[in-house]
């Protein structure tokens, strides 16, 4: 009876003992486990070797990239016309998605990009869950890192001033002058009208192109209405941009950009068969008549719009930056002024990324 009695008291202990590393185990995993408010922090993270540290102490030009699997050339050109346009000390954020961090990386180490200052910033998309309405007109249009440029405070940056850029950019300026440029009082960011030069005019009529705030917009909706934004108000174009992060969060930009997000999803307020983008319309309207004007010269825009439809080449030499905004990019074909953006083009170590040309060309 004795033996029982200890038998039994052994595992009682032991029985106990195993409760308590069962209450341990589930505490640390729910200490550990992100909370959801914790999704907003961690929007991008670091997911790359930086060539060399950098802080905002550094007299530098910050320039954020996104650079997706399937356009990784173009980012990669986007980059080299930058870096090889100034002697500024630049450094590139460069954010994209997991699946494309090792691809990234080879082209930054294995191409004539190795020794250019970056750091790889991995976006998690999981931040727009419920807040992207899927379209089909140009689904390209959904990809995730399209939505980056409303989520700069929120990604590991260490500077107060910044420059966005889209891949299907070439800079043939000096960045540091388009970094320079004196944003007015309370104003976030600096964009490009699409009302600024009257030389492009006839072309953006010519192609069907949308400068109002009517073609971004579905004005028969009242929440539309109700901003009180005139329809023939001036649009600008989101692909070029210089940001204050401080202002941007001052006044909770990115909050102001997630709550028309939502409200897309309720009430198809605009689409990219409206606009051309979904990613337009929420800057739109948060930045009605609240940023400050790009020289027209540092964002000339619409190459991407027709397969045909060119600009003088004396007035794209004397351009600062190019953007093949539309379905028809420089990388594939047809497009036009192919020469301009080819001349920055690096070759993809990886092989996955090439140039789609006519036959007789090759």
């Amino acid at each position: 009876m004795a033996l029982l009695r200890k038998v039994n008291r052994f595992l009682v202990v032991l029985l106990i003992l195993m409760v308590c590393l069962l209450l341990h185990s589930t505490l640390l995993r729910a200490s550990t486990r992100p909370k959801l408010s914790d999704r907003r922090k961690n929007v991008g993270k670091s997911a790359g070797v930086p060539a060399g540290k950098v802080s905002e102490a550094d007299d530098v030009v910050p320039v954020i990239v996104c650079a997706s699997e399937e356009r990784m050339g173009a980012s990669m050109a986007t980059i080299n016309s930058v870096h090889s346009n100034t002697d500024a000390s630049v450094f590139f954020y460069i954010v994209t998605l997991r699946d494309a961090v090792k691809l990234t990386r080879k082209y930054m180490e294995k191409t004539k990009l190795k020794g250019i200052r970056y750091k790889i910033v991995e976006f998690n998309p999981m931040v727009l869950k419920g807040k992207v309405k899927p379209d089909s007109s140009r689904p390209d249009l959904l990809h995730p890192l399209n939505f980056v440029r409303y989520y700069l405070p929120l990604l590991e940056i260490s500077h107060k001033r910044v420059i966005y850029l889209d891949d299907d950019v070439i800079v043939q300026g000096d960045i540091k002058d388009l970094f320079n440029i004196k944003l007015n009082a309370g104003h976030a960011a600096a964009f490009a009208t699409d009302c600024d030069l009257p030389s492009t005019h006839e072309m953006v009529r010519s192609i069907g192109m949308q400068t109002t705030y009517m073609g971004f917009l579905d004005y028969r909706k009242k929440e539309v209405k109700d901003l009180g934004i005139h329809p023939r108000d001036c649009s600008f174009n989101p692909g070029v941009f210089v940001a204050d992060i401080n202002e941007w969060k001052k006044q909770k930009i990115t909050k102001q950009l997630e709550k028309w997000m939502e409200e897309n999803v309720r009430q198809n307020i605009y689409s990219s068969a409206v606009a051309g983008g979904v990613a337009t319309p929420p800057m739109l309207i948060v930045f009605h008549k609240k940023y400050t004007q790009l020289d027209p010269l540092w964002h000339v825009r619409h190459l991407g719009w027709s397969p045909d439809a060119r600009y003088s080449e004396s007035y794209l030499q004397g351009a600062h930056l190019l953007h093949w905004n539309g379905p028809f990019k420089p990388w594939n074909y047809p497009a036009v002024h192919l020469d301009l953006w080819e001349r920055w083009f690096v070759p993809d170590p990886s092989g996955k990324f090439s140039l789609v040309r006519p036959e007789s060309d090759s």
